[in-house]
């Protein structure tokens, strides 16, 4: 295939899906492809005029961080500058060949690869890195990705925001504002049919999607009695009415409700026509940057990972998932009024109030219990003395991405079914 061939099994260079030209697999194979190579794919991409070229990378420095591969800042001089073109840039590469994560990690970023290229439409509605190459090997579970490198902390942007520490921001409300209306911006966009054929191609929507629960009756009994646990043996963790035993018995009587018509749910969610649209399903404050223009906070969005035609609702979730429990309490409504608003005012369907509070409350029902309940015997892998942790904020947790992250979903879940009653949404499926 190429002359950076490591074997036949473990090749150092692989041809992309996309674009039909070879990238490196490997950071090692990436230093030995070099500025010829970035020629090539930005030429490929129309990112590259084809008179001008990458002449030099003039730094390259690993950046560490996220569940992809390796991960690198280059600095690369060109020919000439020219408009859209970068020479401050972010590599993101696919877990190597090794790599006992690998097979788990590497397909989510065919989605966001497919992302990227279709981001270069002129008109695309939401601000994005600039995607000057992306590539992805569905044979040999190989991607690259480069885009513009985000100034976080400069020329008027933001410095990075935290997952799971949204406490510490002055204004959370206008940052979610913010993602509210660009998710509306993006979804809108796909359904006044301005992608064309685009998105249909790219991410196709599967209303016989398969149930989103990955474990069965045993196994979530198993999980039920670890919050149980937890909620004992670490009461200082939780707020009081999501440890309180009666709640507790509340939700793990309804919890298995969820499991066991998971499939009706789903179905009258997709079913929704007018409310599926192309979202970023993982749209926290931590995957977006942020800037003030006019008196008014922008934000772009990272990590596409997740990116997919689905219910609005889902993705409301999904961006919500991470904020503090009193901020969804008083501003939820304002933020679903803002999206529904600004979704039809943007060119798509109008979607009933009503119903959209109802899959919203399916959304979470589904969404928290096929990925929030492992959070207890996470936080006691990461953190075996859990039970002496002072509280959420004590430094042992705040500091661990893992365990912080874990805490804080489990509490948005139970605290959304307690506040939202969504155990007699589930028990009238």
């Amino acid at each position: 295939m190429n002359a950076l061939v490591v074997d036949d099994a473990r090749p150092a260079m692989v041809r992309g899906d996309a674009l039909g030209i070879d990238f490196p697999t490997s950071v090692d194979a990436f230093h030995a492809a070099g500025a010829a190579f970035l020629t090539r794919a930005f030429r490929a991409t129309g990112v590259l005029a084809p008179d001008n070229e990458v002449v030099e990378i003039v730094a390259v420095k690993e950046f560490f961080g996220g569940g992809m591969g390796r991960k690198l800042w280059l600095d690369v001089r060109y020919v000439r500058p020219q408009e859209g073109l970068h020479t401050a840039l972010f590599a993101k590469f696919t877990r190597e060949f090794g790599d006992p994560l690998r097979d788990l990690f590497s397909p989510v970023m065919a989605p966001e690869v497919r992302f990227a290229l279709l981001s270069r439409a002129p008109d695309f509605p939401v601000r994005v890195p600039v995607c000057h190459f992306g590539d992805y090997s569905a044979a040999t579970q190989c991607g690259l990705l480069i885009t513009e490198r985000v100034p976080y902390g400069r020329d008027g942007v933001e410095p990075v925001q935290d997952k799971c520490l949204d406490y510490r921001m002055a204004d959370p409300l206008d940052h979610y504002r913010a993602l509210t209306r660009a998710m509306a911006a993006l979804a809108a966009h796909h359904r006044a049919g301005r992608f064309g054929a685009a998105v249909a191609q790219a991410f196709p929507f599967d209303l016989a999607s398969p149930p989103m629960i990955p474990y069965d009756r045993a196994a979530l009994d198993e999980k039920l009695a670890g919050l149980r646990r937890f909620a004992a043996d670490a009461p200082q963790l939780l707020p009081e009415a999501l440890r309180d035993p009666a709640f507790l018995d509340d939700f793990c009587r309804e919890a298995p409700l969820v499991l066991e018509r998971q499939a009706v749910m789903q179905a009258w969610l997709n079913g929704q026509e007018d409310m599926i649209a192309l979202c970023h399903w993982n749209m926290n404050v931590d995957n977006a940057w942020f800037w003030r223009a006019d008196g008014v906070l922008h934000c772009g969005l990272l990590d596409w990972g997740g990116v997919a035609q689905m219910n609005l609702a889902m993705a409301f979730v999904g961006m919500n998932c991470a904020a503090e429990t009193d901020f969804l309490a008083q501003h939820e409504d304002e933020l679903i009024d803002l999206l529904l608003v600004a979704y039809s005012e943007a060119g798509g369907p109008a979607i009933d109030r009503s119903a959209f509070a109802h899959a919203l409350k399916w959304s979470i029902a589904l969404t928290g219990m096929a990925w929030m309940l492992d959070a207890p015997a996470l936080i006691a892998a990461e953190i075996p003395d859990f039970r002496q942790v002072k509280d959420r904020f004590d430094p042992e947790l705040r500091d661990r991405f893992l365990p912080r992250a874990q805490l804080q979903l489990i509490t948005v879940f139970l605290d959304s079914w307690r506040r939202l009653d969504i155990g007699s949404a589930v028990r009238a499926v």
